[in-house]
């Protein structure tokens, strides 16, 4: 088969590479039904983190099950399916507690933008649909892989409520469908803080009812100033870097919450400032698994739409071009089609 390895910053290329093969019996191979690029990818492309060899990439997945092992007993070949980027067993203590992603047997998948997939812990991680979806679903489905399911996270551990304020730090993929999960459990009052109208627009479309574009300090105090001075009940913070963090924390109430999501980079929380604040902090990956079901179902009745933050669709052979185009910000996530 083919698949997307990163030889090194900016350095992506499609390539021959071994077909995927059942190694446990709790295993599944599918075939990629479509597949994308993530913005956590850049933190590698970028050589933010460091790259040592080639490196297979990709975590978001959906695709027909082509293999199953002995003890999978869930799903069998021929179905839909969809799973998160950390595999579970979806029995362990953790799992059964909700959080899936910090499972004892856990896989983080990496080899998902390629033809075929070999799906550890297939029986507690796919999930499959009733029939084959309408082409017009696949890219919303896509989403709940990864981006739906970690904005739907970032609301869950800020503990958005009904008739509560939210805000959004970030106007990627993961803040964008923040935006949509802060509306659906209720949010009155939306506020996403982005500098790009076309991101903007796509965050009013979802549910946002204001926007912030000033960051840093002067973000801050204009999140104060919508607040009355008090401060937003919940933060999503969905970018992962000190300034988002720190910009997050201090745009809370005391007793509201962050939800933090963002992979960390160089971030540092002062405990003094946190205790002070009497802001709670909650995040980490997102158990995808556990939101799964209900979140297929919000798609396939059309409750919600998270594919729209798909603004580039390309073949997976020109898998570089979709990279690049979202490290120059000329599109925000890109579809890849085998």
């Amino acid at each position: 088969m083919r698949g997307t390895v990163l030889y090194g910053p900016g350095d992506v290329r499609f390539e021959e590479r071994a077909d995927p093969r059942i190694l446990r019996p709790t295993d599944a191979v599918i075939r990629t039904v479509v597949t994308c690029v993530c913005g956590s990818d850049l933190w590698a492309y970028r050589g933010t983190d460091p790259v040592t060899g080639p490196t297979p990439m990709g975590h978001e997945y959906v695709g027909i099950v082509e293999e199953v092992g002995s003890e999978v007993t869930n799903v069998k070949p021929g179905q839909f399916v969809i799973g998160s980027f950390a595999t579970s067993d979806n029995t362990c203590p953790h799992c059964r507690a909700g959080y899936q992603s910090s499972c004892v047997h856990r896989e983080f998948m990496s080899t998902c933008q390629a033809e075929y997939v070999r799906i550890p812990n297939a029986h507690g991680t796919l999930v499959a649909t009733d029939d084959l979806p309408a082409e017009e679903f696949l890219p919303s489905l896509l989403a709940l892989s990864d981006v739906m399911g970690t904005g739907w996270w970032a609301a869950k551990a800020a503990e958005v409520e009904p008739g509560s304020t939210a805000v959004v730090v970030g106007d990627g993929a993961v803040g964008l469908c923040g935006v949509i999960a802060a509306k659906e459990l209720g949010a009155e009052r939306i506020i996403a803080m982005s500098r790009h109208e076309s991101r903007q627009k796509l965050a009013v479309a979802f549910g946002a009812t204001d926007v912030v574009a000033e960051r840093g300090a002067d973000g801050i105090a204009r999140i104060k100033d919508l607040t009355d001075g008090v401060g937003a009940d919940s933060v999503l913070e969905c970018v992962g870097t000190k300034e988002s963090m720190q910009q997050a924390i201090a745009s809370t109430r005391p007793g509201g919450n962050v939800g933090f999501v963002g992979v960390p980079h160089d971030v540092a929380v002062d405990g003094q400032e946190l205790f002070f604040s009497h802001v709670g902090l909650r995040g980490g990956p997102a158990p995808v698994r556990a939101y799964l079901p209900d979140l297929i179902d919000r798609v396939l009745t059309g409750r919600i739409n998270p594919g729209k933050v798909f603004d580039l669709t390309l073949p997976l052979d020109q898998v570089a071009e979709g990279y690049k185009a979202m490290d120059e910000r000329r599109a925000v996530k890109t579809l890849l089609t085998p």
